[in-house]
């Protein structure tokens, strides 16, 4: 077992790198020793002087989304009403929720419930009629005469 990038140092090794400082040894010596940087003990020996504090720090992360805690209740209402817009579920989440979010965020969040907005479901192209409206061709229009 090693030591993995963004994981803390357990605070065994935390107390024997310290003690080990403070028993006047040399960074650059006790470095390598225990297996951490030379910044990790300059840090430490910081925030040791500095706050008080020895043990790791809480780890910090993405704050969860506005949603988070009414993720039932929004997917109940997609249930019971599979035709609302984004726009439509923004306005029910701030009128009936009491949360104000954008359409982006309403958007991830239907997306990471897997919940969709499709209309309709995906069809064959029509073989009698055109699916779409005609484009216009480019160029000049004729004028009229």
């Amino acid at each position: 077992m090693g030591w993995v990038s963004g994981q803390a140092y357990s605070e065994d090794l935390r107390a024997r790198v310290l003690a080990a400082v403070d028993r006047g040894g040399r960074v650059y010596e006790i470095a390598p020793l225990f297996g951490v940087s030379v910044s990790y003990i300059y840090k430490a020996l910081e925030r040791r002087q500095r706050d008080g504090i020895t043990t790791a720090l809480p780890r910090t992360g993405r704050p969860g989304r506005k949603l988070d805690g009414h993720l039932e209740a929004l997917a109940a209402h997609v249930v019971a009403q599979p035709d609302a817009t984004l726009a439509e579920l923004v306005d029910w989440s701030q009128r009936e929720r009491g949360v104000k979010v954008c359409i982006a965020t309403m958007s991830a969040t239907l997306d990471a419930l897997d919940l969709s907005l499709k209309k309709r479901h995906a069809m064959l192209p029509s073989r009698s009629a055109p699916m779409s409206p005609q484009r216009e061709k480019s160029g000049a229009k004729p004028k009229a005469a």
